[in-house]
């Protein structure tokens, strides 16, 4: 998990936990207020806890039992009290949203308890908003109407039936991520086509069952390796520092738009440093791009170009500028 996020995530549970306690506290203020008698009792409750420990260190004393019965009274005296005073009988009980693990997050086992992870994935889906832009990108808003059920070019199959198996195969990635293994994939075909849909619902679903996914554009992410290797400060340094290894070491990153950033000697390595470091670490990666593969190996060389083509699976997205047919059915 990235620590970052998890900090992130925790914090969150921890601002829940105080606020439970500021009510904790209104409520024992409340009731000290309306019926006077439960202070007396809450105060006896509390004593029983020293003389069970003087018992354990051999302090002679009343039995366990009978501390044990006079608390049990004790309780239930308070809770008639409640009960005669309109109040529910647990309305003093400590507040948890989680009774699990009592919000501290883990389970006595040390396993992170399903309420910090469902916070984390909130956070994995804020750090994914600038993929998310729209809020739509899933898989049930896939459109196949957009694409053509008629060939573009003879011998070639039907921007349609293309989509459909490329929507099938990207669909069933998401969904068995981690259980087969994950992979890596690269869409390439021209603008507007639904590359950058595809691998928001591929994100947004891998996310959601657990997985660390860091989303960036090639720019965006080459301009933080510049960061790192020329800072301005040693804050813009870490910060930097911090972005390359959630990129690097993530279980899924989305690489959105390579070939429209500049590329240079700098720029070329970084990319191969952070994808051939992913494959050795048996890491997934997603990447879109409008070029081909002659176009990448224009733009990064035969050495990156060979390694794309050795170790991902290409899929060719095939139709018109989904944008502009949007704009002509309107």
């Amino acid at each position: 998990m990235e620590g970052r996020l998890l900090a992130r995530a925790r914090a969150k549970l921890e601002a829940e936990r105080q606020e439970h306690k500021r009510e904790e506290y209104r409520r024992l203020d409340e009731v000290m207020a309306a019926i006077p008698e439960i202070r007396a009792i809450n105060s006896r409750i509390h004593a029983i806890m020293p003389e069970l420990v003087g018992l354990a260190l051999g302090v002679k004393g009343r039995s366990a039992e009978e501390m044990a019965a006079e608390s049990l009274q004790l309780q239930e005296r308070r809770a008639r009290l409640l009960r005669q005073h309109g109040y529910g009988e647990h309305y003093l009980d400590e507040i948890f949203s989680c009774p699990l693990c009592r919000d501290s997050g883990y389970l006595e086992n040390g396993q992170i308890c399903r309420c910090l992870m469902t916070l984390y994935k909130q956070e994995q889906t804020l750090e994914l908003s600038p993929l998310l832009k729209n809020g739509d990108e899933s898989f049930e808003n896939f459109r196949p109407d957009y694409y053509s059920p008629l060939p573009l070019r003879e011998g070639e199959p039907s921007p349609r039936s293309q989509m459909e198996r490329v929507y099938q195969y990207c669909r069933r990635y998401a969904e068995n991520f981690g259980a087969e293994g994950g992979g890596n994939l690269l869409f390439t075909g021209e603008p507007g086509l639904g590359k950058t849909f595809l691998s928001a619902s591929i994100a947004r679903v891998v996310a959601a069952r657990g997985y660390s996914v860091a989303y960036d554009t090639a720019g965006g992410l080459l301009s933080v390796f510049e960061r790192q290797k020329f800072p301005h400060s040693d804050e813009e340094y870490n910060d930097a520092a911090s972005r390359v290894r959630q990129l690097s070491g993530c279980d899924l990153l989305i690489l959105d738009d390579l070939g429209t950033e500049l590329s240079n000697a700098f720029t070329q390595s970084a990319l191969y440093t952070l994808l051939d470091g992913r494959l050795r670490g048996g890491r997934s990666t997603v990447i879109s791009t409008n070029l081909d593969r002659d176009g990448i190996e224009r733009s990064y060389g035969p050495q990156l170009a060979s390694r794309l083509e050795g170790e991902y699976l290409w899929l060719r997205f095939l139709g018109r500028d989904i944008r502009k047919l949007r704009k002509e059915r309107k």
